[in-house]
């Protein structure tokens, strides 16, 4: 890389502050640009559920200089167990093969590493807390934003890393309906009381098209559960996406009449301050740049919940859009063709993984629940258990290392920010 060579573009303005804003923020911040992140919450958001760090996003959290504290912060989960109606167990498997890890990977708390990621850039990048962009204007030379708040301003650059619901891509490419592809399925996720009694364990019931978990991590939070629903719709559900009690509403009525835990675990979902709800989807565009704007993470190509890959390539994608920006020496046009050119392969077979997965997390009928948990409860005694155990890892392993990493130098880069 020529480091005599002007960077261009320095200034960008990044919209989310989830895990792949902060994440781009921090790489550009060390590679000269200067960044500012724009978030709707208030506050920095530390809910959601346990995010798996897999494959090269293992590399990836280790040049940004923080896999010591994601091993600090690690679920340290035992393994997991289905259960029947009556809550006697089925089968167990320990969590190497219940999350099919091998090595180094590991699994953390969402909300514990958009902390770890804000903690590294809180004091050299701008957030803005409580605002949005309500228009964006590119001239060819910069961007001009108006902010819900009223307050304008320009950037060289805008990255929008806000999620599914982008939107920025709706002000920058349109409508998200033009790039949204259903799964079938339904998801939620909300904490409430340990009322299993779990410790470092997970906890799975299966019914005909609907799938539940319950468990729990040591430490802290031990009192507390972390409860997931899926059910399946033929078709997307009316609903407003800012109205919790309307989503809570949906939840309780697909999961009416069911047994087991589920009365009382969609009881504590009424009271969940941290309640989310959403189908399962992917994000497919053509391209995720238009003029000086671009998309990562879910924003640009959201691979669901059901691939359990979407931390992993928002990690991953932050590293190579500012790898490459680096490289170009702020020239947006060559850095955003490679950025894509390097991601696009690698995300393209997550989603694929997550169209056959989904499917799986809603089994669609008793017998074929009964013959899963058949197989479950022999699995340890088959002397083929280690082949497909292997099977098992060696598909999610491809997922994810699908993106190649390359080295894009370190000569002139700012030294990290200290936590």
């Amino acid at each position: 890389m020529t480091t005599s060579t002007p960077l261009a573009n320095q200034t960008v303005l990044i919209s989310g502050a989830s895990i792949a804003g902060p994440a781009l923020a921090l790489l550009l911040r060390r590679h000269g640009f200067t960044p500012t992140v724009v978030e709707r919450a208030p506050e920095l958001r530390t809910g959601g559920y346990k995010v798996d760090i897999r494959g090269t996003a293992i590399e990836v959290c280790r040049r940004l200089g923080i896999l010591d504290e994601v091993r600090a912060n690690s679920t340290d989960m035992d393994g997991g167990s289905y259960v029947d109606a009556q809550g006697r167990t089925i089968g167990e498997l320990p969590a190497e093969i219940f999350g099919g890890r091998v090595e180094e990977d590991d699994e953390i708390m969402r909300g514990d590493l958009a902390r770890i990621l804000y903690e590294r850039t809180r004091e050299d990048v701008e957030y803005v807390f409580g605002d949005s962009i309500a228009a964006l204007h590119d001239d060819g030379h910069g961007v001009d934003v108006t902010f819900e708040s009223g307050t304008r301003r320009r950037f060289d650059l805008v990255v929008g890393a806000d999620g599914m619901h982008s939107n920025t891509r709706r002000l920058a490419f349109g409508d998200e309906r033009r790039f949204t592809r259903y799964l079938g399925a339904y998801i939620s996720i909300f904490s409430g009381p340990n009322h299993l009694n779990l410790t470092r364990w997970e906890t799975y019931h299966a019914r005909p098209k609907k799938l539940i978990s319950v468990y729990s991590t040591a430490g802290e939070q031990a009192h507390l559960a972390k409860n997931l629903f899926v059910f399946s719709a033929p078709e997307e559900l009316p609903y407003d996406r800012r109205d919790a009690a309307a989503q809570k509403r949906l939840l309780a009525e697909a999961f009416a009449g069911d047994d087991w835990e589920i009365p009382r675990l969609i009881a504590d979902a009424a009271d969940a301050d941290d309640f989310y709800f959403d189908a399962i989807a992917l994000v497919e565009m053509d391209r995720w740049s238009s003029g000086r704007v671009v998309l990562i993470g879910d924003a640009a190509h959201c691979v669901s919940p059901a691939a359990g890959q979407g931390t992993g390539l928002a990690l991953t994608g932050a590293y190579v859009l500012a790898g490459e920006l680096a490289a170009a020496r702020g020239d947006h046009r060559t850095a955003f063709a490679a950025y894509e050119r390097v991601m696009r392969p690698g995300v393209e077979l997550n989603q694929r993984f997550a169209a056959r997965f989904a499917k799986e997390m809603t089994i669609s009928s008793r017998w074929k629940i009964a013959l899963r948990m058949t197989m479950l409860r022999t699995l340890p005694r088959t002397p083929w258990k280690n082949l497909i155990a292997k099977k098992i890892r060696d598909d999610i392993q491809r997922a994810a290392n699908a993106v190649p990493l390359k080295e894009y130098g370190t000569s002139h880069e700012r030294p990290v920010q200290a936590a």
